[in-house]
């Protein structure tokens, strides 16, 4: 079987901290990687849930609420608030 390279960038914290974890399953970074890739040709699909983040912007709740109010804005139904900046100081 030929080989080839691929190249990533990631944070360096996260690749120390990957490559400690990879050290302690007795295996490297490239093993880890190759037995991702072939976890996802088996099974046609990432084999782990992708979760949103756990910022509160993002939960389903607040995206809806931005969403009714970006179509209330759009329908001319907004209100026009001031913008009154802080003094620097």
């Amino acid at each position: 079987m030929s080989q080839t390279t691929l190249s990533i960038r990631m944070d360096a914290d996260i690749k120390r901290r990957f490559d400690a974890f990879c050290a302690d399953a007795g295996l490297n970074a490239t093993v880890a990687v190759n037995m991702f890739a072939r976890a996802v040709l088996r099974e046609q699909r990432i084999p782990f849930e992708i979760t949103g983040s756990d910022d509160p912007f993002y939960s389903l709740k607040n995206q809806t609420r931005l969403k009714t109010a970006m179509e209330q804005l759009d329908a001319g139904e907004g209100t026009v608030h001031a913008l009154i900046e802080a003094e620097d100081g």
